[in-house]
């Protein structure tokens, strides 16, 4: 064997180690890439899932804080009207006829001595000559002088002669007393 023949022998060898490294070479970064596509088909996979799942939250979150608005909104403006039914109503007291304000003072006045024996009452100017009358013809209020007009709806409210006690028998108290206890059963009627 010539020297030729050892060097092509040489040189067949190198080819095919050379083929044989470069297909291994070859297989293995196709392993690479694969393992690669696949990590990034996972990650895209999570990412897409986390995105969903906070899209999810998010719009959950605005819903939540529409309903709440809403709510908010709702209860708002039941309480405006219920304000509004409720000045109504101590209005339209106000205009009733001057026989049922006469008729209201003197029970109001009726009981007054049993509580505070004598002192000052108080009460609207247009209820004023309805009480003075009252005080007039009562000879149990001899002990009760007519005070000072206040701004109220109607209805007294009596001191007593030393200032220590006061009783507040006005409209708007009696109105606030009934409202408190039916405001639920009004809400219930007008909003269901």
């Amino acid at each position: 064997m010539g020297l030729e023949a050892v060097v092509e022998d040489i040189r067949d060898k190198g080819q095919k180690e050379r083929d044989l490294i470069l297909a291994e070479s070859k297989q293995e970064v196709e392993q690479i890439l694969a393992a690669a596509s696949k990590r990034v088909a996972e990650i895209k996979l999570a990412a897409e899932d986390e995105a969903a799942e906070q899209a999810a939250h998010l719009v959950s979150m605005e819903a939540t804080a529409v309903n709440l608005q809403v709510k908010r909104e709702l209860l708002n403006t039941k309480k405006a009207l219920l304000d509004l039914v409720y000045n109504s109503t101590l209005t339209e007291l106000t205009l009733l006829p001057e026989n049922f304000h006469r008729e209201a003072l003197k029970k109001l006045t009726s009981g007054l001595v049993s509580e505070i024996k004598s002192g000052t009452i108080y009460c609207s100017a247009r209820d004023r000559d309805i009480v003075k009358k009252i005080l007039e013809e009562n000879s149990d209020l001899k002990g009760y002088r007519l005070g000072d007009a206040l701004d109220i709806e109607g209805g007294i409210i009596v001191e007593s002669a030393n200032g220590e006690l006061k009783i507040d028998y006005s409209y708007r108290t009696f109105l606030d007393k009934v409202w408190k206890s039916g405001l639920k059963d009004a809400s219930d009627t007008l909003f269901g």
